[in-house]
């Protein structure tokens, strides 16, 4: 619009308004695009055997028969499970999540399985006992995965008389607490549980105002909302790399355990030596 002389009110057009707008409209749909390519990039999938593919598709509800899932998220508590749990049974691979971001680049080969040493998320299903689960998560996944890894892997499970426990590796820095930790017991579990878990934890629940975070609180986010019985220990450690000592911090976990499986209660030396790719204690209180 502009004004006359006499005061009066005259329409104007513009070429470059126009222009404008056609800039816009395409700047917002390359922005999409872009969207729309990192989304794809960025998406969670799971990819199991074919004999839990037909497991799932021979059920009608599609999904995967299973009383007790158990997850380690981190090297310590993956390395528990490898040590006590995976050395002393007949455990298959039976499945992984593959995925992509910033700080999981090697896991995002849909086809095949991940290598061995590399951070991955397997799943390990015992042969005797085919309602057991174990997930060993070392892969870093991203804020805005975990929602997606949840609801996929929880989707191909059977919610009636599912049970969850979580363990999961912390660094000691990350705890709150209005007394000073000198002299206190490093590393130590503390305990969180849905509302649905009845049975008792077996370490102290962790203290306010101490929070949960990525995968061990989205997973109990999720158990919560659906209400499947789930408890979670976390280990909080001063060690940087899987180490002996803070994997066998888990060790009381591992009586829920034995009554699902067979466990290896006295792992070897040279088992555990493998495991914990470090010997020395490297504290990450100042790294």
């Amino acid at each position: 619009m502009m004004a006359t002389f006499f005061g009066e009110v005259l329409s104007v057009y513009s070429r470059a308004v126009e222009d404008d707008e056609e800039d816009q409209a395409n700047t917002n749909e390359e922005d999409e695009q872009i969207r729309k390519e990192i989304e794809e990039k960025r998406e969670v999938n799971i990819e199991w055997g074919p004999e839990v593919t037909k497991a799932i598709e021979y059920t009608g509800s599609q999904t995967l028969q299973c009383s007790d899932f158990i997850l380690a998220v981190g090297h310590n508590a993956a390395g528990l499970l490898s040590a006590y749990v995976l050395n002393s049974a007949s455990w298959d691979a039976v499945g992984h999540v593959s995925l992509w971001n910033e700080r999981s680049r090697g896991s995002c080969r849909h086809s095949s399985a991940p290598l061995p040493g590399e951070p991955a998320c397997v799943f390990y299903r015992h042969r005797d006992n085919s309602s057991v689960l174990i997930c060993q998560s070392t892969c870093y996944i991203a804020e805005d995965q975990l929602f997606q890894w949840t609801e996929k892997v929880f989707s191909c499970l059977e919610p009636r008389g599912l049970s969850v426990m979580v363990l999961s590796d912390t660094p000691v820095a990350e705890f709150k607490t209005p007394d000073y930790l000198y002299g206190s017991p490093v590393p130590f579990l503390r305990s969180l549980k849905t509302s649905t878990y009845k049975s008792q934890a077996l370490c102290p629940a962790l203290e306010q105002p101490n929070i949960v975070t990525g995968l061990p609180a989205a997973v109990l986010n999720h158990c919560q909302v659906h209400q499947i019985p789930t408890v979670m220990y976390q280990c909080y450690s001063d060690v940087i790399s899987p180490d002996s000592v803070t994997m066998e911090t888990y060790k009381p976990a591992l009586s829920s355990l034995s009554k699902l499986v067979k466990l290896n209660s006295c792992p070897s030396k040279d088992v555990l030596r493998k495991i914990a790719k470090a010997s020395e204690t490297q504290s990450n209180l100042y790294t």
